[in-house]
């Protein structure tokens, strides 16, 4: 647990995100389990699933949970209050990283700095370049109702914006993947990799796993 190689897809940027969900549904799935915080007890299923290309990182997330927050739209709003899941990333042995944050329906917050206070936004026409596909599912079973929902990213190297390197391959970076959502009925914070504080905050990159990229 906390170490990824992340395979190599036959696929590009510019493939179909349709294809790429299909592509990724056959891959290993990694569970979001941890819960770091136990009065959050709430524990919905998450995996997801991660390949890549030279120059993009493609990421697929599967969530089954109990209820549904989609309310955020604008690009960076606070979607962490939705339905969220995340993906944290530095790179070269960085002190300072990027968060990417999506809810349910694709709306993207993006940042990158040293800590949880010391954070910048990246600008939206960088994170319009990150391809997104969510599929949301809901009904009723037992008299409750039931909710799963996927999301697909194409994540391409240019969002890495204070890097600038122009492939992946043999690349090493430390990543946290976790699933949260603030202003739901049942709050709650999950994490791939188990994180410790008194109370919730993912941005601990000390808890970080390692990644690796492989080539074809």
């Amino acid at each position: 647990m906390g170490k990824l190689v992340v395979p190599y897809l036959e696929a590009s940027k510019e493939t179909s995100i349709e294809k790429i969900s299909g592509l990724l549904d056959q891959l290993e799935r990694h569970a979001i389990q941890a819960v770091p915080w136990p009065s959050f007890n709430y524990k919905p299923e998450v995996n997801f699933a991660i390949a890549h290309q030279d120059d993009c990182i493609f990421l697929k997330y599967f969530i089954r949970e109990k209820s549904i927050r989609a309310l955020h739209r604008k690009t960076n709003d606070p979607v962490f209050q939705d339905s969220c899941v995340e993906f944290f990333i530095s790179f070269d042995h960085d002190a300072e990283y990027y968060n990417l944050e999506f809810n349910c329906i694709g709306t993207c917050l993006l940042g990158f700095g040293r800590g949880k206070s010391a954070r910048h936004l990246i600008p939206e026409r960088y994170i319009k370049k990150i391809r997104r596909h969510a599929v949301i599912k809901s009904w009723s079973e037992e008299g409750k109702t039931q909710n799963t929902w996927e999301l697909t990213a194409i994540i391409p190297v240019e969002v890495f914006v204070h890097h600038g390197f122009t492939s992946l391959n043999h690349r090493q970076c430390r990543v946290n993947f976790f699933k949260c959502g603030d202003e739901l009925p049942e709050p709650h914070f999950l994490a791939w990799k188990n994180v410790e504080s008194a109370s919730p905050n993912f941005h601990l990159p000390e808890y970080f796993g390692t990644m690796m990229f492989i080539c074809q």
